[in-house]
């Protein structure tokens, strides 16, 4: 399976966030998953590529080009995609997934697992759509989607495919 993963390019200020997405790597890795990610080996991008492939992982980044100026890519990984945007980033990483995972991030996070539920929503995806809620650090945003039921502007059907997860044995679960 391949398992796209949204994460920061940080590593916050929560020393929980590094254990937690080391052994989110190290899963995908040991049980054989592919790992699709955003490229960095930076913060919490880095920890979960390094760790996935100590597992002996394959590991995918998709790096728009105007990081590669940067010098922000991970150069050991199994395969390196640039694009030429972050939309194009975005859509080639919905094209190589499987299941979808938004980990701890910022707003580029929230931007690009929003898709992926907009999508499975939507019925333009069958996949697996989880927010790693560790910590409680998704519950705002299961709050609003509860209220967006409540308030008759989505359906328990719509949100059907969009999980959230307090812990890695809950995510396993959730893709066996």
């Amino acid at each position: 399976m391949h398992i796209t993963v949204y994460l920061g390019a940080s590593c916050g200020t929560d020393p929980h966030l590094a254990q937690a997405v080391r052994e989110l790597g190290a899963w995908i890795g040991a049980a054989g998953h592919t790992l699709v990610y955003g490229g960095s080996k930076t913060g919490l991008m880095g920890l979960l590529a390094q760790s996935a492939l100590a597992q002996g992982g394959s590991v995918i980044g998709v790096e728009p080009e105007c990081f590669m100026a940067q010098d922000l890519q991970h150069d050991g990984l199994t395969q390196l995609i640039v694009t030429r945007s972050m939309a194009e980033r975005k859509s080639r990483m919905i094209q190589l997934g499987d299941a979808f995972i938004a980990f701890p991030g910022g707003t580029g996070t929230l931007e690009e697992i929003t898709e992926v539920m907009s999508q499975v929503s939507l019925g333009q995806l069958s996949a697996p759509c989880i927010l790693y809620d560790l910590d409680g650090y998704y519950r705002h945003l299961k709050a609003l989607l509860d209220h967006m039921i409540a308030s008759g502007l989505s359906s328990p059907e719509r949100q059907q495919g969009i999980h959230f997860a307090r812990s890695l044995s809950e995510i396993q679960a959730l893709l066996s």
